[in-house]
């Protein structure tokens, strides 16, 4: 069994960081003091909370060069990119602080005489919010921020690629002034998450990561009765109509598919673009992503870091030759990406026509720098084959036609639909998904809801 996380750089294969798992006796000294300093952070006002969430978000702004830095090493992301995660967790924070105090008010009913009556949001106590190492802040902050808004205390469960990042996290809101205990971290292995799920001292759950993580949560959870917020996988689509800009809509897809080495539960890995303007299509898309330059996260030149791992890499090299076998034509020639290289975690991009629903490559999770293509030859084809997967997490359609796109919208079994757009969470809207991509909300002023208990005051005056 191991004791301890070795953190392996994608950049070298090195060990970056090595921690020791928290023991049994760590555990359960954290929920205690979780549970004992929110009994005093309920009490707080929400206006004092916000100031110190504020002061937080002022204090990782500060160290945003140094945050790029070890989210490259950790994971591989180009430093030219990696600041860019602190401007989304600003965005995302600064939203969440403002939104509070409308989401949390008392909500009152009218007078009905003789009675006063109202219904306030309790927060629900100790939250554990499991975080996955990708997006190692913005994922995390959809529900660890809220939750200290809401007045609950939180243990922030990294994975083990970035235990750097939550070690900043709660370094900083210390800093800014947030009472001891009431946002803690544990460096822990799957035996040690799920203890914290069984404890009686745990009063909710919020996961991001894997289909079969999620249900490793929730078998964890059964029977405890506490709410689970899961953000599992995708295998997200967009649609090209015949009237769509082309040159946005490659260069939208394109990112959308790449960035972070397409390691993003909402990045675009099937797109059905339609006959008429098809080869228009992957010709320009084929043409940009020739343009990346793979190498070294730490370049600045550097636009397609390596995936997180060896492993990763080979996964991902597994579909795609399975699928050629298959009959899938690839476009990128791997040549033109000397740093892509066989049982190394740098992996060159890659773009597949003449695929189809039989390939795993159009219906398991890529995350990876993988594009696959299909033709259509009508609307109704295009939504059939969107639909057609486990998963319903995002999923696009590019079109002048806004109106149509949206009916397209309405059909279309997902938990964010986007028009001319991918492959980014607005803040005010709520971040949600339907079938194996999860269950529950965050962000937005809904995602206060799961982390409050809804209590009901009917006084009779007498």
């Amino acid at each position: 069994m191991h004791t301890s996380i070795k953190t392996i750089s994608p950049v070298n294969g090195s060990v970056y960081v090595e921690r020791n798992f928290a023991t049994k006796e760590d555990i359960q000294l954290a929920l205690k003091i979780a549970r004992q300093a929110q009994s005093v952070w309920r009490n707080v006002a929400l206006a004092e909370r916000q100031a110190i969430c504020r002061k937080a978000v002022e204090l990782l702004n500060e160290e945003k060069q140094q945050v790029a830095e070890e989210i490259s090493w950790q994971m591989g992301r180009p430093i030219k990119f990696a600041a860019g995660e602190v401007a989304g967790f600003t965005e995302r924070a600064d939203y969440m602080i403002n939104a509070a105090p409308e989401s949390l008010k008392t909500q009152k009913l009218e007078d009905k005489e003789g009675f006063i009556r109202y219904i306030e949001r309790e927060p629900v106590g100790v939250v554990l919010v499991i975080a996955p190492w990708n997006y190692p802040y913005l994922t995390a902050v959809n529900a660890f921020l809220p939750a200290l808004l809401a007045g609950n205390s939180v243990i922030l469960k990294h994975s083990p690629q970035t235990p750097l990042c939550v070690e900043r996290l709660v370094r900083i809101f210390s800093e800014a002034g947030i009472p001891e205990g009431v946002f803690q971290y544990l460096h822990m292995d799957h035996e040690g998450s799920e203890s914290v799920i069984r404890s009686a001292l745990t009063n909710y759950v919020a996961f991001t990561g894997s289909v079969p993580g999620g249900a490793a949560v929730e078998r964890a959870a059964a029977g405890r009765f506490i709410g689970v917020g899961l953000e599992l996988g995708g295998k997200d689509p967009s649609y090209v109509r015949a009237d769509a800009d082309i040159d946005n809509a490659v260069a939208t897809l394109v990112d959308g598919a790449f960035f972070n080495s397409g390691q993003s539960c909402c990045s675009i890995e099937r797109v059905y673009v339609d006959q008429s303007v098809y080869q228009e299509f992957v010709d320009k898309a084929v043409k940009l992503t020739n343009e990346y330059v793979l190498g070294s996260p730490v370049n600045e030149t550097t636009t397609l870091g390596p995936m997180v791992s060896a492993k990763a890499a080979a996964f991902v090299r597994e579909q795609i030759a399975e699928a050629v076998v298959q009959g899938a034509m690839a476009h990128i020639d791997e040549s033109r990406f000397p740093e892509s290289e066989v049982g190394t975690a740098y992996l060159a991009p890659q773009i597949l026509t003449n695929v189809n629903h039989d390939m795993r490559v159009m219906t398991e999770e890529t995350f990876g720098p993988l594009m696959a293509i299909m033709p259509v030859s009508s609307d109704e084809q295009a939504v059939t084959l969107m639909n057609d997967s486990e998963f319903g997490l995002t999923a696009s359609v590019f079109s002048s036609d806004i109106d149509t796109a949206i009916r397209l919208g309405n059909k279309i079994e997902t938990g964010t639909f986007f028009v001319n757009r991918c492959d980014y969470l607005d803040p005010a809207l709520a971040w949600t998904g339907v079938k194996n991509s999860g269950r529950g909300c965050t962000l937005s002023s809904l995602g206060f809801d799961s982390l409050t208990q809804l209590k009901s005051f009917h006084v009779k005056v007498v």
